[in-house]
């Protein structure tokens, strides 16, 4: 009885009320700052994204509308004349292909006559000589020299809009365009703010010009309809910040952000209920109630039972963790307490010594992809060094590299000759890696890639066309777009199956996996021969391929190094073909 008394008084008193309180009050503070921090950052998060949406949809939409009114421009630079003007009706033919959100245009000469009218969906006219003078668009151009209409729809479904430009001088005229605004709906209603978050574009007098519902926005004028949207806008306006809250047309409150369409005069609206928006705060703030009622009531029981114990294991522990902290895999705690702490100690113990053999195996797997694919990387690791050992085995050598690359480096800058080789070899390294191929060297252009070692696969001379026919595929693509810059390079590849001895060599702080023998000579010899798109293999490839890819027997060809003509085959590909 004595010895229960004095167990609840004294030193274990104050340590148990000390350590209870030490976890209950930082457990209450953090909770209830980590609910009015986690408010202020969702907000801020909120007030950000919002902001960001709308500033980008408002930029699409007004650089679609720029990218217009830019091409439009060319059309009103040089005067009329009273001849017909074949060359202004072969531009506005070049606009309406260039630009298919171009539906028709309307050319009005200084005297305010039509000379011109091109469209996709009428009947072309020219030297009508109409009176537009009193036309709404071309009065309006006049006095502004750029002039958008009032947002409008064809057959109730796409949106339309009329753009009007004016020459800097009276003589030149004004060109009109009618300007399909799908492309606007289409931004909007790929803005996806959380679940139900949207966006919508009102015009000046507060009219929908798009909302991802098309239903709303075709009810046109209708009050009811408009009301919420113009609310939502004012409120933002009246606020004078980046996102104000409101209410939405369902009555539910929402956060918005407005961004201005500067041109036509148009507002760019972000919307997200706020329920939504700030239902991760609502739940962390039930979550953080129930771990501070768990928490108390656990700090109790652990005060009760650690008053006494804890401060040497924990320093112990705590000097663990940081020498763990700075690499130091090889410390061990030791603590002979028989109870938690003591098996906290040795899964400690346990835990650093798996982080040392992980770390290990992380070294291990990066030495190993210097020279190996990922994938066999990976295996080796798994099955140990007895893949990369030594040994005489049948492999398919493939070399390639860049025709006319030495000339184009002489006269290019280094710079460029750097991007070329970039695109070369991320390309071909994509491709390497999904066939599981080894990539042995490389320099300058060129590159040696062994298939079927380290690791075997099946039927390696089909799996090595596949993946040379898939590098001069890609790579005549990477050509297309250097001849377009003025760079004449091509690409030639060549392959041939054989005994080889492979494996690593090199020194003690580098070795290289590769192959040595005569098919490596070979298949180096095929590559030098082979011209732009071009992919040259020796008789074995074709007799191991038997049919499976197509072969085209080339006849006997001298090879340089080689004494008697050699029987070579061409490998044909199709090329990939992009349409604009």
């Amino acid at each position: 009885m004595t010895r229960r008394r004095l167990r609840f008084s004294g030193l274990f008193q104050k340590y148990f009320l000390v350590l209870f309180l030490a976890v209950v009050i930082p457990l209450a503070t953090n909770g209830v700052s980590e609910a009015w921090f986690g408010y202020r950052d969702q907000r801020t998060t909120l007030d950000q994204l919002l902001g960001v949406e709308a500033r980008s949809a408002a930029a699409k939409i007004q650089g679609f509308l720029d990218g217009i009114t830019n091409q439009l421009g060319s059309l009103v630079q040089l005067p009329w004349t009273e001849e017909p003007d074949e060359q202004r009706r072969i531009e506005a033919l070049r606009l309406l292909r260039q630009l298919p959100a171009i539906v028709s245009l309307t050319l009005v000469d200084g005297a305010g006559r039509e000379r011109l009218y091109v469209s996709r969906i009428g009947l072309n006219r020219t030297e009508s000589r109409a009176n537009r003078s009193e036309n709404e668009a071309v009065a309006g151009a006049r006095s502004s020299r750029l002039w958008y209409g009032e947002v409008r729809y064809y057959r109730d479904s796409e949106p339309y809009l009329t753009i009007a430009i004016a020459g800097n001088r009276p003589s030149v005229g004004v060109v009109l365009a009618e300007v399909n605004l799908k492309l606007i709906w289409d931004v909007i209603s790929a803005i996806k703010v959380g679940e139900t978050g949207h966006a919508f574009v009102l015009d000046a007098p507060g009219r929908l010009v798009a909302h991802p519902d098309i239903s709303l926005v075709l009810r046109g004028a209708d009050e009811a309809t408009l009301a919420p949207f113009r609310a939502i806008r004012e409120v933002i306006r009246r606020a004078g910040e980046d996102v104000a809250t409101s209410w939405d047309g369902q009555g539910e409150a929402v956060a918005a952000a407005a961004s201005p369409v500067a041109g036509p005069d148009w507002t760019v609206v972000v919307e997200q209920p706020l329920s939504e928006a700030y239902g991760p705060i609502y739940a962390a703030l039930w979550r953080t109630a129930g771990l501070l009622l768990a928490g108390a009531a656990l700090a109790g029981l652990l005060a009760y039972v650690l008053a006494s114990r804890m401060t040497e294991p924990i320093r112990r522990l705590e000097e663990g963790t940081e020498r763990i902290g700075a690499g130091q895999f090889d410390h061990r705690i030791h603590i002979a307490t028989g109870d938690e702490l003591q098996r906290l100690a040795d899964s400690f113990n346990t835990m650093a010594a798996e982080l040392a053999i992980s770390q290990e195996r992380q070294e291990r797997i990066a030495k190993l992809k210097r020279f190996l694919a990922p994938q066999v990387a990976e295996l080796v690791d798994r099955k140990g060094d007895g893949v990369l050992e030594g040994r005489r085995t049948e492999v398919v050598a493939v070399f390639c590299d860049l025709r006319g690359f030495t000339a184009f480096s002489a006269r290019a800058t280094p710079d460029e000759v750097m991007s070329v080789l970039s695109e070369y070899y991320e390309a071909l390294g994509r491709i390497i890696t999904k066939y599981a191929a080894t990539l042995t060297s490389f320099s300058g252009d060129g590159m040696m890639v062994l298939v079927n070692a380290p690791v075997p696969v099946e039927d390696p001379a089909v799996h090595a066309v596949d993946l040379a026919m898939e590098m001069q595929q890609c790579v005549q693509e990477l050509v297309v777009g250097w001849r377009a810059r003025g760079h004449r390079i091509g690409f030639g590849v060549g392959l041939a199956i054989g005994l080889a001895t492979v494996g690593p060599i090199g020194y003690e702080s580098r070795f290289d996996y590769t192959a040595i023998g005569t098919v490596v000579n070979l298949a180096a010899r095929l590559c030098a021969s082979a011209a732009d798109r071009e992919i040259l293999a020796d008789v074995a490839i074709a007799e191991a391929v038997n049919g499976k890819r197509a072969m085209i027997p080339l006849g006997m060809r001298s090879i340089k190094g080689y004494d008697e003509e050699l029987p070579v085959y061409g490998i044909p590909f199709e090329e990939r073909r992009h349409t604009a």
